[in-house]
């Protein structure tokens, strides 16, 4: 069986099954392998769901109103992955300890609204809330 009638051989609930455990980065690179898979793979908005519900956990506001305004899952994930990325770095404290712009790897300037920054912001001050009070809290053995 050749690439190029794969998707007239096996039946559509199986290539749908098989694309569906893919990963993001192997459902990409899937659908470089040929024009048939490019296709089926774009066009299936089912395969991309999961991958763009994963993301809505970091940047719920920005999924939905892409939903919301028509987007497909595929496109609504290209819009927002490398931004949650960026987002659950930040929100994780990955950068809480740099003292200057010039410490910040320069993949993590991603443009942000100022709705998401003020997540980031809350984040980061809520870590110094409980770091300052478990430092002011003495150990008791």
């Amino acid at each position: 069986m050749s690439q190029n009638n794969f998707f007239e051989v096996v039946p559509l609930e199986l290539y749908l099954r098989i694309f569906s455990q893919l990963d993001i980065q192997s459902l990409c690179r899937a659908s470089m392998t040929c024009k048939s898979w490019n296709h089926r793979i774009k066009t299936t908005d089912s395969l991309w769901e999961p991958h763009c519900l994963a993301v809505r956990a970091v940047c719920k506001r920005e999924i939905d109103d892409d939903l919301n305004s028509g987007y497909s899952c595929r496109d609504t994930l290209l819009r927002n992955y490398q931004k949650s990325q960026v987002k659950l770095d930040w929100l994780c404290g990955r950068y809480s300890n740099i003292r200057s712009h010039i410490g910040l790897p320069e993949k993590i300037m991603y443009p942000m609204d100022a709705e998401t920054w003020g997540e980031i912001l809350e984040a980061e001050l809520k870590r110094y809330v409980q770091k300052s009070q478990a430092e002011l809290i003495p150990l008791r053995i």
